[in-house]
């Protein structure tokens, strides 16, 4: 589909470099009419489409995730304009080690920090472990890029705590401006360090090693006085007494100050938790932050939240913070839910199912959200396909009346067929010919046309997203970086599982349009079993030849539309067995209703005859089965991955019978008019041929068409058909990739000859009629016998009558001839020289010159056939039905000529 705009294209970013979680404004061009239409951004490579803010079409915010490309470029892509490019590019820096008490833009992970400060058990101080100076020298930071020392110094840090420390890049890094004797100091600090760090407690001791002595020395005699006495356990000894004092001392101490302690510890207690309010005011407005984000649909916030007081109190032992935490953990299971609603709410956008699958899978919820909806999809691209039925069935047996958008299924063909046909002379004659198809080229859509447009309409606007969804389910697009790592190997696992499924789920998508088109267009080829597809059609009603080609188109158009998503072929294999079947029955019906048509072209014959002896029915026919062939030429050709129509020998023979058929109604229409009763032939519509200003010059208001005159204007016609107009339409047949055109032709050239055999013997029996009706009477008359008679001295008047009808037929036969040669005698050609001739020698010779001027003078009629003139002509008159087939093609030669003098 073609897009409405450019493509994006981003021309500038700020700041063009920063650590990961950096916020960065994108301009450009291009980048979308709204936050909906913004479906991808990448920065260095990573997904950043989470904490994208669309501020206008020139205008984007967001935050640099973690890459793992140092440098990459800005990609924009969007519904309206597709995947964009970039001019400039983004450079990610390595993150720098951030102290507990440094002021940091952006959140750091406090996990470490957290565990040494709260676990008693460690004495070791936290800031101990990174020392502010090592050297204890003045730090100078050098103004060397970052760029150059990584170069200089790969895989190694200026940081002293790390395992890869280099101390040339800390020196080069802190102190390139340092002196040598300075340098020299820090030396002499390090060792005095190392020093002090070795001897510890026994540098304390040998510091007060006296006084050590002389307290060992007391304890020592006080032990030794005590146990020559034997009173260290006796009521009133020494030790006894001292133990009194000292609890008598302890006791007034406690009396003078127990209310200033109480009071200390009551405020210390105080600022204790107010401390830990305040430290993790975080944790306690959570619960209260995450309704009010729900609330306003910020779930980008509220799993951020998530995640941050996760890491921090998932694993706490406080009591307090379990308690906070479980409150947390209730909303956000709500939250869990109120998603998975929307997720498997329909309709919804592909844009609006990949964000809510994206949120479930950050917050871990159960299951597969992204399968279920998958599965939730599939039901309802179902339930569309059926409820489209359904209404397109109550539509059609509710009030009646078509469609109102109309379509023009053959403009096409109708453009490009009158200058095909301008190249065929015999069409040529024809170009007064109007079919009978005025209404034809345009008509309202019919409701089975109506409900194929809107089925596949429905299935290309609901599939693409479907299959689109399911490809994102594979590649793993629909989870976030965090989810895509935790959950990569059991959703391998499941994309493997569900590969068999969801092609199932295309097969019975598939599988159910078929049905139902296949019940609209092709009710009878439907099973049994698939009874309730094409329940509410009327299966006696059946499509045009038109409608089913439109239909075809439609589906050829889906069938591309789905190949482009690159769908396997073996999955959408029933629509294209489907559109065989319909390639296959439009052919048939096309060629049916051909049929009826040239049935019905008897009653536009007009008896107006040409230049060339022919009226306009054999063009008229021609004419109807050529724009018949001009309307299959969509429907025979084979787009990639078709079959030819022809492919079965069944439906071979089946096309080869129906164009059969076609010929021989033609040739019943020309029987048919051959045999009209003259009452029944209509001449109110004779009129002159301009081509031909002498023919009908003697018409008159009561003029009639004669059975003879008919019979040689269809003799004409058969003569016209048999030479020109059957080659045409079997080269027509050969060019549309008809099978089994010898026996059209050769079946169809039969018949043709058959009648013109019938048709011409009848026009011989009916120039024949009255002079066999003047010879019986006499012939028959009296009964004689030659036995009894005598010897004939003359002959009767009957005989005289023949003998005069004989030479006048003679005469006139070969009058007619001689006088068209010799009138266009200046205009002919070697083959008309040589047809004239053989229609003269067909007629009898006449020997000699005493003939000849019998004939022209009409002398010795009452003579007894004396003369040869009468005997040559009577033997010739006799043997003419032997000479019948050379007499016929010698007269259609000079059909038009002989006819238009009959006529006169």
């Amino acid at each position: 589909m073609s897009r409405t705009r450019q493509p994006p294209l981003v021309t500038g970013i700020s700041p063009n470099e920063g650590i990961p979680w950096t916020k960065v404004t994108i301009r450009g061009e291009n980048l979308g009419t709204g936050p909906a239409d913004l479906i991808g951004l990448t920065i260095c490579g990573h997904n950043c489409l989470l904490t994208a803010e669309w501020m206008s079409p020139s205008k984007i915010v967001c935050r640099v995730g973690q890459a793992k490309n140092d440098k990459g470029d800005i990609i924009v892509t969007t519904k309206s304009g597709g995947k964009g490019t970039s001019t400039v590019s983004f450079k990610l820096l390595r993150p720098e080690k951030i102290g507990i008490l440094d002021q940091s833009a952006v959140w750091v992970d406090e996990m470490n920090y957290y565990d040494m400060r709260t676990d008693r058990n460690k004495g070791i101080p936290p800031l101990s472990l990174r020392p502010a100076n090592p050297l204890g020298i003045e730090i100078e930071k050098g103004k060397f890029p970052q760029k150059d020392l990584e170069m200089l110094f790969p895989g190694m840090s200026a940081d002293f705590t790390s395992e890869n420390f280099s101390a040339a890049w800390y020196l080069i890094e802190n102190h390139s401006n340092t002196s040598f004797e300075q340098l020299k100091m820090a030396v002499t600090h390090l060792k005095r360090q190392a020093n002090k760090k070795s001897e510890g407690s026994l540098a304390c001791v040998k510091g007060g090693l006296s006084t050590f002595f002389e307290a060992q020395d007391a304890l020592s005699a006080i032990h030794q006085k005590l146990e020559a006495d034997g009173t260290e356990k006796v009521e009133g000894s020494m030790t006894q007494k001292l133990e009194n004092v000292l609890h008598r001392a302890s006791n007034t101490a406690d009396t003078l100050f127990q209310e200033v302690l109480g009071r200390k510890d009551k405020a210390d207690s105080t600022r204790n938790a107010l401390n830990v309010l305040q430290r993790f005011k975080f944790l306690f407005n959570l619960p209260l932050s995450i309704e009010r984000n729900i609330q306003k649909g910020d779930y980008d916030v509220v799993i951020n939240d998530y995640e941050k007081a996760k890491s921090l109190f998932g694993k706490t032992e406080v009591q307090v913070f379990k308690k906070y935490y479980a409150e947390v953990e209730t909303r956000i299971e709500a939250l869990r839910e109120l998603l998975l609603d929307k997720l498997l709410e329909t309709p919804s956008t592909l844009h609006d199912q990949k964000r809510y699958i994206r949120y479930l899978s950050d917050l871990h919820a159960p299951g597969d959200p992204a399968w279920q909806c998958i599965g939730a999809q599939h039901r309802w691209i179902l339930q569309l396909m059926h409820s489209c039925q359904e209404g397109c069935v109550r539509d059609l047996k509710g009030p009646p009346g078509l469609h109102s958008a109309t379509l023009d299924l053959d403009g096409d063909v109708r453009a490009s067929l009158p200058g095909h046909l301008g190249q065929t002379a015999s069409l040529k004659r024809g170009s007064s010919f109007q079919p009978g198809r005025d209404d034809a080229w345009r008509y309202q859509t019919p409701h089975r046309v109506a409900f194929v447009e809107k089925l596949t309409k429905l299935v290309l606007s609901q599939l693409p997203n479907f299959w689109k969804l399911w490809i994102s389910y594979v590649n793993g697009s629909l989870f976030s970086e965090t989810a895509e790592k935790s959950g990569h190997i059991e959703r391998s696992k499941n994309v493997r599982q569900r590969q068999n499924d969801f092609k199932k789920m295309i097969q019975e998508v598939m599988h159910c349009l078929v049905k139902l088109l296949r019940g609209a267009l092709l009710p009878l080829s439907v099973t049994e079993g698939g009874g309730r597809q094409c329940r509410g059609w009327e299966v006696k009603a059946e499509l045009s030849g038109q409608g089913l080609a439109h239909a075809i188109q439609t589906l050829r158009l889906t069938y591309e539309s789905l190949t482009a998503l690159e769908i396997p072929n073996d999955l959408l294999q029933t629509i294209q067995d489907l559109v065989l079947d319909l390639r296959v029955r439009c052919v048939v019906v096309t060629l049916q209703h051909t049929a009826e048509e040239v049935k019905r072209l008897a009653e536009k014959e007009d008896w107006v005859v040409d230049s060339e002896g022919l009226t306009s029915l054999p063009c008229h026919f021609e004419l109807c089965v050529v724009h018949s062939l001009q309307s299959l030429r969509e429907v025979l050709e084979c787009k990639p991955g078709e079959a030819s129509v022809f492919q079965q020998p069944k439906t071979q023979e089946e096309v080869c019978q129906l164009s059969i058929n076609i010929m021989q109604v033609f040739i019943c229409c020309l029987e048919q008019l051959s045999t009209k009763p003259d009452a029944d032939v209509d001449t109110a519509h004779l009129s002159v041929d301009v081509s031909s200003p002498d023919l009908f010059g003697s018409v008159h208001e009561d003029f009639s068409l004669t059975s003879e005159q008919r019979l040689l204007i269809v003799l004409s016609n058969c003569c016209y058909l048999e030479r020109h107009t059957f080659r045409n339409i079997a080269e027509h047949f050969e060019k549309h990739n008809f099978q089994g055109i010898e026996k059209i032709t050769q079946v169809s050239m039969a018949s043709l000859k058959e009648l013109d055999q019938r048709l011409f013997e009848n026009y011989i029996e009916l120039k024949a009629d009255p002079i066999v009706g003047s010879l019986e009477p006499g012939i028959y008359a009296g009964y004689f016998d030659w036995k009894d008679c005598l010897p004939p001295t003359g002959v009767r008047n009957y005989l005289k009558e023949a003998l005069v009808n004989i030479i006048a037929v003679h005469a006139e036969a070969r009058l007619e001839i001689c006088t068209l040669r010799d009138t266009v005698a200046a205009h002919l050609t070697p083959e008309s020289r040589s047809s004239f001739k053989q229609a003269l020698e067909a007629l009898p010779q006449l020997s000699s010159g005493a003939d000849r001027n019998c004939m022209l003078h009409g002398e010795g009629c009452g003579r007894l056939g004396g003369s040869g003139l009468h005997r040559s002509i009577f033997r010739g008159l006799l043997q003419l039905p032997g000479h019948l087939g050379r007499r016929r093609e010698i007269h259609q030669e000079v059909t038009c000529e002989h006819l238009e003098l009959q006529l006169s």
